[in-house]
């Protein structure tokens, strides 16, 4: 580690410990990069590299033309580094099937009326194309684990999406027939709002293993090959 690197990483901390020590919460306001550079005695590029490494982690948010503020990240207990190895598609899809049919059904038996009506907002997603990177603002499957009631539980999986994200983009652009990830989706929130864990784990698991079969065949949904061949047909 340089000398550099550890000065920035240094100043991360102690900019985390203004946050916490000041009681601030995501959404509010931190000073100015000049100001802090000034508090901590350096230089004002080594201030916005600290913050760009905590704006990795989601401890802060850069609002153009209109400063830092506090991010969700801060109140979070696990921390992802989006520069580790990357994982395969498969294998970050496996990983998701050996823990989302369980979360599922604990959603099934814990979820509140406030939990509904997140999984309904999340719902929209499905049919929301997104740009580019952009991600969802709210995760149905993130939303799914919240309704457990186990913060960690929905910690851990946000953690496992926002670590895996390049991956999350992949599987978004190979599995793209919105509609069907919306009706699946549906289902499983119907599911969770009868109370029935073990249809909650069922479809999940469906859900999770249909697009495991759809990147395993190239990356095309049932509909698409149809669509595809009709089209050969008449060509």
């Amino acid at each position: 580690m340089t000398t550099q690197t550890s000065l920035t990483s240094r100043l991360a901390d102690e900019i985390v410990d203004l946050i916490l020590d000041g009681g601030l919460r995501p959404g509010d306001a931190l000073e100015s990069s000049r100001a802090l550079a000034q508090r901590f005695e350096v230089t004002t590029p080594t201030v916005r590299e600290a913050l760009r490494r905590l704006e990795a982690t989601d401890v802060v948010q850069f609002r153009h033309g209109s400063g830092t503020y506090v991010g969700a990240g801060i109140e979070r207990r696990m921390v992802v580094n989006q520069h580790a190895g990357r994982d395969s598609l498969e294998e970050l899809v496996a990983t998701r099937l050996l823990l989302e049919p369980a979360i599922a059904a604990e959603a099934a038996r814990s979820r509140s009326d406030a939990d509904l009506q997140s999984l309904e907002r999340a719902l929209a997603n499905a049919l929301t194309p997104q740009r580019g990177d952009e991600r969802p603002a709210v995760h149905f499957h993130v939303a799914v684990a919240a309704a457990t009631g186990n913060r960690l539980v929905a910690e851990t999986l946000e953690a496992l999406l926002h670590l895996r994200s390049r991956e999350q983009i992949q599987i978004r652009h190979r599995y793209d027939d919105r509609e069907r990830d919306h009706a699946e989706h549906q289902q499983i929130l119907d599911a969770i709002r009868a109370g029935d864990a073990d249809r909650a784990a069922a479809l999940t698991t469906a859900h999770l293993r249909s697009i495991r079969d759809v990147l395993a065949d190239g990356g095309r949904t049932g509909d698409q090959e149809r669509g595809r061949d009709q089209a050969q047909d008449q060509a």
